[in-house]
């Protein structure tokens, strides 16, 4: 199939276009050889009709949809212009990637944007990665040359160029932080440091504003950084190349001078530089040019701190730096200098004697200020072996003061250069070899091109032919390696350009020769350059302007370019008179001297001449243009010898905007750096390369035969041939088949109309199944439905028969109810009759009833009349003792009223807002009270009255009733009166009644109010102070929460101090026998090279932990409880006390004049040590007193604070009362504390404290024959130690410690070291203070020298680690301050110090174990979680990205690693397990090894764009759930191990997930919390599809993620990838040990300690 084929209809071409250089358009239509035109449409709708004249003319095609976004150019199936364009757009706009391969080139687009691509977790990252493997990266190019170093043994360079404003400065800063991280080795001092030190100088004195960079480097340089034989930096050296001086005395618009100058005028407040005497840039000439005196954003006083930081570093003392500052200060005083004209035409020129700024120049050079100003104005000449002196125009004075500034300048920037040099250069040993960076102007073209540019466009010349030739050069490597046969590639070679330049009678001969003419002009060799190149022999590379006489155009490789002659000869000669050399040689500056005293020695890549009297025969040698072409070469032939890495950097837009695309500026800058030129040459061979297994796999559809990948060659032999017609079209090497240009593109259509043939195929298949299986549920249908209608008939019937049972059964029960009906009503009236019958009867009786009821009734009348009188005697009575029975309850209950009222004084107390109500409503209850009792008294009047009422009224009826029974009553008016008046009276009594039983009523109403208030109040009060103390508790559990946060993160600071301080530790040893190595040791010092390992404890250097605070100790004795803390305070001084200082040294004299007690000399004692007894009981009482008043003082300070803010608290709202209560609760058990403290002073002065005291004071004040003291009763109860006579000590630590074989040492029982060390301290402790502290200290030391040598032995080192841990815990153990029981007797000596040196060995111990097992690790973690293919994904329809890696790096044999990972873990697992280390240790280790897995495997996959598929998310999530199956099978999956892999596997979880719809993204955003959103962003524009089904995520769709992730308020991380560095705080938990027992060990024979003795 021919090539023009492949402009079918769809098929996707590049047409050029006017504003986006290239658009895309599709074809409607298939080319057919011999049409005029093309029918297309574009990317937004439009129909356009392309002309073509022959098939050249064609539109280049567009690639498949597949190779979008790829990472290298190269991979692309064609090679031309618009496809790179278009690539390099995608990914810099739509992926945010600003690196893309281009072969063997790194092109760096500038973001213009800080980006999160350059922490130290990116370089750890990159670190030891292959090149092909990652994103394309500075670091991983950096990191191809640092592996190509070290494995070749080869020198390498880093070739970064581009215009100014690409970012080659800040590409080549990250180029060498990736060298000095990476090679900066422990063993070596902070070369590293300093090589990045340079940096801030180089760019304060070289670098500058332009119109296109705020910080354009304006000199070429080179850096060497050399390393040593183990890959460490040893050295570096610089070396720079043209340095525009110019710019010193000039500035275009826009522009600024050397940011050197505006960094000292804007520091001028500063006292050590006012006497430089500046002012700001706007008064200076030099620096006001350009009209733009500051840069937006940058602070320029900050920026000379670092430049001045940067001197320190390297080694440049402040008074040097002040003599560079004054040199700088005098080049712009120097440019305020007024030169005057003087006579017609300004033939002469004159300085003012005055002149302020020429008197301050010479000032700081320390120059004749007279002699300045008349050399400045006149110039000496030679006629005739005379000496002449001729003044100098106006003019040329001018020029004079320039050159002299810019010769300054050039000298100064040369000093400053060797000075860094000589910094850089290494001390100790000669580097092996070096990788070079160098930072060198790109191709640059101007409206007004001159001498610089001329210059620096031939560099690029220069330097785009060896780039030619090794693109060249590694194209036909390749191919020889894989045996082609092949023709030889054309590629354009710019050697007759170069020719034109530097050959003879080139540009630069004319000029030279042009600059020895006396009269020579740049109009006399413009002329030179018409007669030889355009007249003579005219050259193909050299043009004349049309309309210019003073011009000529140069056809560079990358554009034309006319250059104006003005100024060449003046730039190329750069001169400066003889006289004001002179005169600086003489000045009084040593640096001013110095510069200019070794003029004559200046190296030949030294800018600038002197001009002199007499003309130098040789003058020629000191021209720029000699001296620029002789440094050129020297770096062609370094470059020549090195490995060569290119970086292009490309400038996207002039606007200097973020994430701004320009296609012009950057095809022009693609042209121009040798890009475009690679593709040609790549695409002129076979640019596409595929290995037989990948092809295999890939296009196996397309294949013949079996299917067997081992036979893959063959089947790629016998296929191609019959897919591609034209043989020309690839080629077979020995492990690779080559491609030409289009021809994957090609493979990739037959494998898609294979793949649609077979779709019809499967759809048929698939139609055929549907139907059957279509008629096999319609029959499956027929049978359910006759089933179902022949059992609802069979229903039917049932019901039926069912309906008649029931209707004979309704018709049985419906005649029985007629029946009984006929029988009810029969019955019912049989019952009425009898009923109407004996009613009858009933009322005949009872009318006789009624008549006799008569006669009763009257009886009863009368009777009763007389009963009422009687009962209401009897009810006055009663009433009488109800109300003395009541009055006595109302009594009562007014006292309990009148307790509730004081309850509510307390209530009064805790709510001062219910104050008032509480006082009215017992101002009511007292008026209540007063007419409870005034009605009482109303009623008790009454009572008399109605009672003496009653008994005038009763001895009046008994006296009618005598009256009666003597004669009747003569009327009964009288009687009916009386009757009246009584009962009007009773009626009274009752309403009186009445109207105090409402009263009592209304009170008990009153009172029942009153009490649901009070139960109100109480309920409220109840949830207030509920509330509150929920708010207490949650205040308390955040600040809990904080304090734990703060803890870890103390924790973690300390334990990255003793990091580092192991770490210089090692270094001052490695450095101590470097020293011994290489100064041999005299002869009285070699028999005492061994020194007693009891001393090492004192010898080692002060560690910083001394300094921490007992918080950030991992062992929990270091957290005292509070009360412990009292105690400790009160009975035992801390260590940093002055007790301390008077145990270890001072008299006893000497204690008690720091304690202020003063001797008594009366007491006289018989008996040193009875006087030193009671000097040492005088001394305790007096600490005591002393302790005991300043925490007297401090309880009462802060009782007053409490009791303050108890009054703030109270003086509040009513809803701070409950805290008041609290405060006060706080107070009495705060006052109750300062009693027990007192009490417990008052016990423990006599006993505890005394001892303790005497003990640390006087440790040898008892002598033995003192008789029986406290130490001898505990020595007498301590039994079954081991003793260990001193001189045995070192032996002791030598065969237990030292020299324990790692086979010896695994055969023993867990912690049996420590436990012998611990009993022969305990035995010590009892018998020889001085040996219970050397013991110890050697001992730690000991293992400390055992970790050392072991640094790479897992076992070993979880060895010590158990030791050291069991020994902290037995000395924690018994040390009077955490004694678990009253049986175990505490030491005598002090521990503190040793648990102290224990605990940081103990984490030493952890550290280094942890760092074994990662360096083990970290070689096989990304090969085992995602490189493995254990699930067997690799199928025909996945794209490996592997056929897009580069050419030069080797297949990965991937298989069998996440078994070695698995095997790693369970080593160590085993190892901690054989030394019996708690559950909470192991946890804590394999909770940072699962964090650095997890952390290393999610940062490869977040720069790895071939890892981002669905397939592969699936086999990582695969590997994680084999890791979390064994971590839980070793029951160490708690303590959050298993969450540190929870963001790996969230992020395996995003690739498999669906991603096309807004509720995709919700649920993702929702689903992916682990990560941070700069991390799923990034997966989500790295998602390649592997399979033919698979599709890309939208840019759409990856913005609705980004705006649901901004909504989150965790994530919003500073940096894209997981910290791998970072430290977790790890604690050692206090196990209490078994009590030990000396006949309880096994001590094997092989450990040659039977020199011990048991006691």
């Amino acid at each position: 199939m021919a090539s023009l084929e492949l402009y079918s209809k769809g098929a996707t071409v590049w047409i050029p276009d006017p504003d986006a250089v290239w658009v895309s358009a599709v074809l409607l239509q298939a080319y057919s050889p011999g049409e005029k035109h093309l029918s297309l449409q574009l990317s937004d709708g439009n129909e356009v009709h392309y002309p073509v004249g022959a098939a050249s003319d064609l539109p280049p095609l567009g690639n498949p949809d597949i190779l979008e976004g790829e990472n290298d150019l190269t991979a692309l199936s064609f090679l031309h212009e618009p496809a790179v364009l278009h690539n390099l757009r995608v990914r810099f706009l739509d992926y945010s990637s600003i690196y893309t391969y281009c072969g063997i080139v790194l092109v760096a687009i500038n973001p213009y944007d800080q980006l999160p691509i350059y922490g130290e977790e990116v370089i750890d990252a990159y670190s030891g990665q292959d090149m092909a493997d990652m994103e394309p990266h500075i670091f991983s190019v950096a990191e191809e040359a640092y592996r190509m170093m070290i494995r070749e043994e080869k020198n390498q360079s880093i070739i970064i160029s581009g215009e100014s404003g690409s970012g080659k400065t800040v590409t080549a800063k990250f180029a060498m932080r990736y060298f000095a991280v990476v090679g900066g080795a422990a063993q070596q001092t902070s070369v590293e440091e300093r090589v990045l030190a340079s940096n801030p100088i180089m760019e304060s004195i070289g670098n500058a504003k332009t119109t296109r960079n705020d910080n354009s480097s304006r000199f070429g340089k080179y850096i060497e950084i050399g390393f040593g034989m183990k890959g460490d930096i040893s050295g570096a050296n610089m070396r720079t190349y043209l340095l525009e001086k110019s710019r010193v005395v000039f500035q275009a618009s826009a522009e600024r001078n050397y940011h050197i100058f505006y960094q000292l005028c804007a520091a001028r407040g500063l006292p050590e530089l006012r006497a430089l005497k500046l002012n700001s840039p706007e008064n200076f000439h030099y620096t006001s040019q350009g009209g733009q005196m500051t840069i937006p954003g940058i602070d320029d006083s900050v920026d000379l701190e670092r430049t001045r930081n940067a001197f320190t570093i390297l080694g440049v003392q402040s008074d040097q730096q002040m003599e560079i500052f004054r040199i700088l200060a005098a080049v712009l005083h120097l440019g305020n200098v007024n030169i005057e004209g003087i006579g017609r035409d300004s033939e002469r020129s004159s300085i003012d004697a005055d002149d302020s700024s020429l008197a301050i120049f010479s000032k700081l050079l320390g120059v004749e200020r007279s002699q300045m100003a008349h050399w400045l104005c006149h110039r000496r000449l030679a006629v005739g072996g005379e000496m002449l002196v001729k003044p100098l125009p106006g003019q040329q004075a001018l020029e004079a003061r320039d050159a002299l500034a810019k010769h300054i300048y050039g000298q100064l920037f040369t000093w400053t250069v060797q000075r860094l040099n000589s910094a850089l250069r290494a001390q100790r040993e000669k580097p092996k070899s070096f990788i070079g960076v160098l930072d060198i102007y790109g191709f640059e073209t101007f409206d007004r091109n001159s001498f610089e540019q001329f210059c620096i466009n031939y560099a690029n010349e220069k330097l785009q032919q060896q780039f030619n030739r090794h693109v060249f050069q590694l194209e036909q490597e390749e191919y020889i390696k894989e045996e082609l046969a092949w023709d030889t590639i054309a590629f354009s070679d710019n050697q007759q350009c170069i020719s034109l330049i530097e050959g003879q009678l080139g540009l630069f001969d004319l000029l030279d020769e042009e600059c020895r003419m006396p009269k020579g002009s740049d109009e006399s060799w413009v002329q030179k350059l018409y007669d030889q190149h355009l007249t003579s022999r005219p050259h193909p590379f050299f043009r004349k302007p049309r309309m210019s006489n003073s011009a000529f155009i140069v056809d560079h490789f990358a554009d034309s370019v006319q250059y104006e002659c003005e100024g060449f000869l003046d730039k190329n000669r750069d001169t400066v008179f003889e006289e004001l050399i002179n005169i600086l040689k003489a000045s009084q500056s040593e640096l001013v001297a110095e510069l200019f005293q070794l003029q004559g020695n200046v190296p030949p890549v030294a800018n600038g001449s002197v001009r002199t009297g007499k003309r130098a025969t040789r003058e020629h040698r000191l021209t720029v243009g000699f001296q620029f072409r002789q440094s050129l070469q020297m770096l062609m032939d370094t470059l020549n010898s090195t490995a060569p890495h290119y970086v292009r950097c490309i400038k996207p837009n002039d606007l200097k905007e973020a994430f701004l695309f320009d296609p012009h500026r950057t095809v022009q800058q693609l042209r121009a750096c040798g890009v475009l030129e690679t593709i040609r040459i790549s695409a002129a061979g076979y640019p596409t390369r595929w290995t037989y297994e990948e092809f295999f796999i890939r296009y196996r559809i397309l294949l013949q035969g079996p299917q067997d990948q081992s036979q893959a060659q063959a089947l790629c032999r016998e296929a191609l041939p019959e897919l591609i017609p034209d043989p020309d079209q690839y080629c077979f090497g020995k492990t690779k088949v080559f491609f030409r240009a289009g021809q994957v593109a090609l493979l990739e259509r037959l494998r898609a109309e294979r793949l649609c043939l077979a779709a019809v195929i499967i759809q048929s298949r698939v139609r055929g199944w549907l139907a059957r299986l279509r008629y096999t549920r319609i029959c499956w249908a027929t049978i359910t439905i006759q089933k179902h209608c022949r059992g609802a008939l069979a229903r039917r019937l049932a019901l039926s028969l069912r309906y008649t049972k029931a209707a004979l059964v309704i018709q049985k029960t419906y005649r029985m109810l007629v029946v009984r009906q006929l029988f009810l009503v029969i019955r019912n009236a049989t019952l009425t009759i009898q009923a109407f019958t004996r009613g009858t009867l009933t009322r005949r009786r009872y009318r006789a009833f009624l008549a006799e009821r008569a006669a009763v009734l009257l009886q009863a009348r009368v009777r009763g009349w007389l009963a009422r009188q009687a009962y209401r005697r009897v009810r006055a009575a009663v009433v009488l003792l109800q109300c003395c029975v009541r009055r006595r309850a109302a009594r009562k209950e007014l006292l309990g009223l009148k307790a509730e009222a004081r309850s509510v004084e307390k209530y009064r107390e805790l709510n001062k807002g219910m104050e008032v109500k509480l006082m009215q409503l017992q101002l009511r209850a007292d008026h209540q009270t007063r007419e409870s009792a005034a009605l009482r008294e109303t009623l008790q009047a009454e009572r008399q009255a109605s009672a003496t009422e009653l008994q005038t009224l009763r001895a009046a009826a008994q006296k009618l009733e005598a009256k009666i029974k003597e004669k009747p009553l003569p009327a009964p008016a009288v009687s009916e009166k009386e009757l009246e008046e009584r009962k009007r009276a009773e009626e009274k009594a009752a309403k009186e009644i009445l109207r105090l039983t409402e009263d009592v009523q209304t009170l008990r109403e009153e009172k029942e109010r009153l009490g649901h208030e009070r139960d109100e109040l109480s309920a409220r009060l109840l949830e207030q102070e509920k509330t509150q103390e929920e708010r207490l508790e949650q205040e308390v559990s955040q600040r809990s929460t904080a304090l734990r946060t703060e803890l870890d993160e103390e924790r973690r600071k300390y334990q990255g101090l003793l990091r580092e301080f192991t770490r210089l530790e090692q270094r001052y040893d490695n450095l101590r026998e470097m020293n011994q190595l290489a100064e041999p040791a005299s002869p009285s010092a070699q028999g005492h090279r061994r020194t007693n390992s009891a001393q090492s404890v004192s010898l080692e250097p002060l560690s910083p932990q001394s300094l921490t605070p007992l918080s950030v100790s991992p062992f929990p004795s270091a957290f005292p409880s509070p009360e412990q803390q009292r105690r400790i305070s009160v009975t035992s001084p801390p260590p940093d006390r002055k007790l301390f200082a008077w145990r270890n040294e001072g008299t006893m004299e000497q204690l008690m004049e720091v304690m202020d007690v003063a001797k008594v000399p009366a007491v006289k004692m018989k008996g040193e040590d009875l006087a030193h007894a009671y000097d040492a009981v005088r001394v305790a009482n007096k600490f005591l007193e002393s302790q005991l008043r300043g925490q007297r003082s401090q309880q009462e300070e802060s009782l007053r604070a409490l009791q303050e803010q108890a009054k703030q608290r109270v003086s509040g709202s009513a809803s701070s009362d409950e805290q008041y209560q609290d405060l006060q609760e706080l107070l009495e058990a705060r006052e109750k504390e300062c009693v027990q403290l007192r009490r417990e002073l008052k016990e423990l002065r006599n006993t505890v404290s005394l001892r303790r005291l005497l003990s640390h004071v006087l440790p040898l004040a008892l002598s033995p024959a003192t008789g029986s003291g406290p130490g001898q009763t505990r020595q007498g109860t301590v039994i079954g130690l081991l003793e260990c006579r001193k001189r045995d000590e070192t032996k002791l630590i030598k065969n237990l410690i030292t020299d324990l074989r790692s086979d010896v040492a695994l055969s023993l029982p867990a912690g049996l070291p420590s436990s012998v060390l611990f009993l022969c301290i305990r035995h010590a402790d009892c018998r020889d203070q001085s040996q219970a502290q050397s013991l110890p200290g050697a001992a730690v030391a000991a293992m400390k020298t055992a970790l050392k040598k072991h640094n790479s032995d897992v076992e070993m080192t979880a060895l010590w680690l158990k030791n050291a841990c069991q020994l902290h815990d037995l000395l924690t153990q018994h040390s009077e301050q955490t004694l678990d029981s009253e049986e175990i007797v505490p030491l005598n000596a002090d521990t503190s110090e040793v648990l102290r040196v224990l605990s940081n060995l103990c984490i030493q111990a952890h550290q280094q174990l942890i760092r074994i097992v990662e360096d083990r690790l970290q070689s096989i973690i990304v090969p085992a979680l995602l490189e493995s293919e254990t699930i067997g994904f690799s199928s025909s329809s996945s794209k490996l990205v592997a056929s897009r890696k580069r050419a030069n790096s080797d297949p990965r044999v991937v298989g069998g690693e996440m078994a070695s990972l698995l095997r790693e873990l369970g080593a160590l697992h085993a190892a901690l397990t054989r030394q019996a280390l708690p559950t909470i240790q192991m946890e804590q280790v394999f909770h940072e090894l699962t964090y650095h897995i997890a952390a290393t495997a999610l940062n490869n996959l977040l720069l790895r764009k071939d890892m981002c598929s669905c397939s592969r998310g699936m086999q990582i999530r695969y590997n994680v759930s084999q890791l979390e199956e064994w971590l839980r099978s070793r029951d160490v999956h708690a303590g959050g191990t298993v969450d540190t892999l929870e963001p790996l596997i969230q992020a395996a979880r995003l690739l498999q997930v669906a991603k096309k719809t807004d509720a995709d993204a919700q649920d993702l955003v929702l689903t992916c919390t682990a990560l941070y959103n700069q991390q799923v962003v990034k997966i989500l524009t790295h998602y390649t599809p592997h399979g033919d089904l698979d599709e890309r995520v939208t840019l759409n769709f990856i913005r609705t993620v980004q705006g649901l992730l901004k909504e989150r308020p965790w994530g919003q991380a500073p940096q894209l990838l997981m910290d791998v560095r970072r430290m977790f705080p790890v604690t050692f938990p206090y196990v209490p040990p078994p009590t030990l027992h000396a006949d309880q060990l096994v001590i094997p024979d092989i450990l040659k300690i039977s020199f011990l003795r048991k006691v």
